[in-house]
């Protein structure tokens, strides 16, 4: 397992984060916290430019549970036929609505604990709904931050769950709300899975991944 790096190393990294994208964006296309939420849902096992390609219409049709509802399953399914597990996803769409609905008076909950009672909403879904929306600086760790955090040193750990401790008890606090951006986008495009880019990499002086390209 790779070691911790210092916090003089971890100040250093996220300043050179900041400086170079000083307030990262996720990449779902969304226009409100429901959008966001089904979005975020969808794009489990998918890509968010995937997922853009299918709510681009899908959200002009049905931008609260009450419209997704009185869309229906079924033509759900056919915004979302591309996606992955698509007729799942249908399936928890229109509950987690109904969800909304019923126990929230239609708005999307504010907490974690909340979040997480609507159906195929899990942690790191939840997560990724604090921190764009709610502007909460919660973790949401995927397969980019996981091997990012354990080749650099940033936030090791043998789990998601490890990783997401990691950066919250190591990361310096002026870096929370945006950490897991920066960590998605540094994975996404250059500390990438088969051959990262260690040429052009940012933070390469405090990297602590041994097999640097």
């Amino acid at each position: 397992m790779v070691r911790q790096l210092p916090y003089s190393a971890m100040h250093a990294i996220f300043t050179r984060f900041q400086e170079t994208e000083p307030e990262p964006k996720g990449e779902l296309d969304h226009v409100n916290a429901f959008t966001l939420l089904v979005a975020v849902a969808l794009s489990a096992q998918a890509t968010d430019k995937g997922v853009n390609r299918a709510t681009h219409a899908l959200f002009q049709l049905a931008d609260t549970p009450e419209k997704m509802l009185a869309l229906g399953e079924e033509r759900l399914i056919e915004h979302i036929r591309t996606i992955g597990l698509y007729r799942n996803k249908a399936k928890n769409v229109i509950k987690l609505s109904q969800r909304l609905i019923d126990e929230y008076g239609g708005q999307v909950p504010s907490s974690r604990a909340a979040l997480m009672t609507l159906p195929g909403v899990g942690r790191k879904t939840a997560n990724v709904v604090l921190n764009m929306w709610f502007r909460i600086p919660a973790q949401a760790v995927d397969t980019h931050i996981f091997r990012v955090g354990n080749r650099s040193g940033i936030c090791p750990g043998k789990d998601e769950a490890v990783v997401e401790r990691a950066i919250e008890d190591n990361v310096p606090a002026e870096f929370q709300q945006h950490a897991h951006h920066w960590l998605i986008l540094h994975g996404r495009y250059i500390c990438i899975a088969r051959k990262p880019k260690c040429g052009i990499c940012p933070i390469r002086d405090w990297c602590l991944f041994e097999e640097k390209t």
